[in-house]
């Protein structure tokens, strides 16, 4: 009797120890990641199922507005936990995550990093903290048969020369407004300050975070003058940042500085009413085109408090890869951050009108001495409310770098 209840025992403790194991086989099996995600970063189902295929990773799509990411992750984070195992990283959250200690590093091998200028931007201390998947910086347009129409020959190498041509286009009745760039007290107006300042000086901050008075002043002055003599709509003082860009495509403007996008959308007869005039330029400098170019550019990261490090880190480097570039370019329009992915779209014809947007992305690089500073938000308020005032007439140039200097002085001391 004792045998047989041996046996039974036996085959019980083995019948357990199987279905433990089975059921240790089924939990690792059944790995699993969360990523947040605005909806132009969206992967197709397609996609997704080759990365799960290809690792045995699940990913579960949290797609939320860019508008409430940061909100989630930073309540998330106050709480202990992670809003998503990979999340969306704005070029300018990257101080602040920085600081608060919310992303986690990410390792890259140094020659993907050489391929892609944009990681600049998110790398802090020699750490990477998110990798660019969607790029967009700063490239100059001009439209080509109007300048023709006012006996202009070629494309403006420097910015006296954009000032000097928009004044022969608005004399020759060519166009009313030929300069657009946004001045509404919004985002758009902070970045167009701060690319202006670096295209036309290679400075905009000093060492200390403080701005640097003679680039940004020179900046300011710059567009006081545009302003005064009549060269931007009235209407880029009060519209969005968008809206301003795209006079450009309506034919009211005939040169600005603004997204890579609309190197595409000035080929788009369904957006731009002056397809074929368009043409993407280097972005103009001091004296002769500039060295430098600002990218705005979309990351992923991983949070800091993600129990799934490891698999999340798969998943970074799988989207960013320079095959997904491809894949994401064609299903959502996303311009390559890895500079031969963008090289080979151009030369193999998938990207058209492309113009001198390649050898601009070349010229990729941070404007940021010390990184996108932790108080980038509050900076940007202070610099967009003292550029709008200035456009509406009630602050001059001084006054505006005054205000703008004196709240940012404030917050690099602290």
């Amino acid at each position: 009797m004792k045998k047989v209840i041996s046996v039974v025992l036996c085959l019980g403790l083995t019948m357990g120890m199987m279905a433990g194991c089975g059921a240790k086989e089924e939990n690792e099996g059944s790995r699993q990641i969360t990523f947040m995600i605005p909806d132009w970063g969206v992967p197709n189902d397609e996609l997704l199922a080759e990365f799960t295929e290809e690792t045995g990773i699940d990913v579960v799509i949290n797609e939320v507005s860019w508008d409430d990411i940061r909100d989630k992750i930073a309540i998330a984070a106050s709480g202990g936990s992670s809003a998503a195992d990979v999340v969306e990283v704005d070029w300018s959250w990257v101080g602040e995550f920085y600081a608060a200690d919310w992303l986690e590093e990410i390792e890259l091998p140094e020659e993907e990093k050489a391929d892609m200028p944009t990681l600049d931007t998110f790398t802090v201390e020699g750490k990477t903290l998110a990798v660019p998947y969607a790029n967009d910086y700063r490239l100059s347009y001009y439209n080509t048969v109007q300048y023709k129409e006012a006996g202009i020959q070629s494309p403006p190498k420097t910015w006296d020369e954009v000032y000097e041509n928009a004044k022969i286009l608005k004399e020759a009745k060519v166009v009313d407004y030929p300069f657009a760039i946004p001045l509404n007290a919004e985002e758009a107006a902070t970045t167009s300050l701060i690319w202006l300042a670096y295209t036309m000086n290679g400075v905009v901050f000093n060492g200390d975070g403080t701005l640097n008075r003679d680039s940004v002043l020179a900046a300011l002055n710059y567009e006081e003058k545009m302003l005064q003599e009549e060269l931007i709509d009235p209407s880029d003082k009060t519209s969005s940042g968008m809206d301003a860009y795209r006079r450009l495509l309506s034919g009211d403007a005939g040169f600005m500085t603004g997204p890579t996008s609309f190197a595409a959308r000035s080929s788009n007869s369904e957006e731009c009413s002056v397809v074929g005039q368009i043409e993407p330029i280097l972005v103009p400098g001091k004296i002769g085109n500039s060295e430098h170019t600002m990218a705005l550019p979309e990351a992923i990261g991983i949070t800091k408090f993600s129990k799934n490090k490891e698999d999340a880190e798969t998943f970074v480097k799988w989207y960013t890869s320079p095959k997904m570039q491809k894949e994401l370019y064609k299903t959502n329009s996303a311009i390559p951050t890895h500079n031969t992915v963008l090289e080979e779209l151009i030369s193999d014809g998938t990207i058209t009108d492309s113009g001198a947007m390649l050898e601009e992305a070349k010229r990729i690089s941070s404007p940021f001495p010390n990184g996108v500073p932790s108080y980038y938000s509050e900076m940007s308020n202070a610099i967009y409310n003292a550029v709008n005032k200035m456009a509406l007439g009630e602050l001059t140039s001084e006054e505006a770098f005054a205000e703008m200097d004196g709240k940012i002085t404030e917050l690099a001391g602290k």
